[in-house]
């Protein structure tokens, strides 16, 4: 079951916002002096920038199946054993850590002995639901 991930207003403002500077910066630069070699290699560098913002925005969500919770944030994937899984706190923020999320109070998924990472599915209840399906043992914890 694939899950997408919720967005905040505030993360969609910095990606959209950034993507837009970086337009008109380039759209300001070209209808003044043309495209100039030496400073094309900074707008590539801009648009690849505003590219994983979108990337990262449109690319995150979340997999499960029967033995296996898979996560894609732009570059970053993985997956963690379900059977692993010890406990799930929901509507809480991680700030630091390993974060494939878009939004705040989202879900932190305890795995291992001491692994952690932070995730925000489009509903934590459902999901947290799909997980115990699978794993009936997984303590949840709501604040």
């Amino acid at each position: 079951m694939k899950y997408k991930s919720r967005k905040s207003g505030l993360f969609a403002a910095l990606t959209f916002g950034v993507g837009g500077l970086v337009l008109w910066v380039f759209w300001a630069d070209y209808s003044k002096n043309g495209i100039e070699l030496a400073g094309l290699w900074l707008h590539v560098l801009d648009f690849l920038c505003a590219g994983l913002l979108f990337w990262i925005y449109f690319g995150t969500n979340y997999t499960l199946n029967n033995k296996w919770l898979t996560y894609k944030s732009g570059f970053f994937k993985g997956k963690i054993s379900i059977e692993k899984i010890t406990e799930v706190e929901c509507n809480k923020t991680l700030w630091v850590g390993l974060k494939p999320a878009t939004a705040t109070k989202g879900l932190i998924i305890k795995y291992n002995k001491y692994d952690e990472i932070y995730i925000s599915p489009l509903t934590n209840e459902s999901f947290c639901e799909e997980l115990l399906k699978r794993n009936a043992s997984i303590k949840i914890t709501h604040s």
